[in-house]
């Protein structure tokens, strides 16, 4: 399960995006700067939706799958300009583990819960890690496991949505402190399954 997969079946809809921004003169850098923004700004709307109004966790939804879709879009923006570089790549990725920190404390903070944050974080980064890893010892580059980055912020925004209706709790949790115990688990299993994975490429 890793929606990170189907990016490269996904150019068609790009094309009308990646042109608009092409035209607007915006570079591929420009562009994962924007979506870095809009991780910030969904961070600040989880934080106001948990100590607030349950209603901008919908504002937050909505970022998360803007700052999802600009990822996309970032690289097919540097192929269609003939920009793609290790430099933007780079770039892309530093800003793309700065988003799903500032998410996830975001997420955090409005519960007031930052022992589970933490627990949630580190999952996150180790996934992304372990991907990236097995890249620098010399293997390709892993996406798979039980769930990717794409397959993360589509869960993140989807949790986001119901959150302002479905307001009660489940043993001390409700639906949004759930979705930081499953970024906790999930995301420290993808990353030990990413391990297992390039371990046995190695041997």
């Amino acid at each position: 399960m890793t929606l990170d997969r189907l990016r490269p079946y996904v150019s068609g809809v790009l094309d009308p995006f990646v042109m608009g921004f092409d035209r607007a003169g915006l570079t591929p850098n420009g562009v994962s700067v924007l979506a870095f923004g809009m991780a910030v700004a969904a961070a600040v709307a989880f934080y106001l939706g948990g100590v607030e109004d349950r209603i901008w966790y919908v504002v937050a939804s909505v970022l998360v799958f803007l700052n999802g879709w600009l990822d996309v879009v970032d690289g097919a923006l540097a192929r269609e300009q003939g920009v793609a570089s290790p430099g933007g790549d780079l770039l892309d990725h530093v800003l793309d583990r700065y988003a799903d920190i500032v998410v996830v404390v975001g997420l955090a903070a409005g519960l007031g819960d930052f022992l589970l944050g933490i627990a949630a974080v580190t999952g996150v980064l180790m996934t992304s890690y372990l991907g990236t890893q097995a890249q620098a010892v010399g293997l390709d580059r892993v996406y798979g496991g039980l769930v990717g980055r794409a397959d993360r912020l589509a869960i993140i925004g989807v949790v986001a949505a119901v959150a302002y209706p479905i307001s009660g709790e489940v043993a001390g949790y409700d639906i949004v402190g759930w979705l930081l115990v499953f970024l906790a688990v999930v995301g420290h299993l993808t990353a030990l399954q990413r391990f297992y994975h390039a371990w046995v490429a190695l041997e």
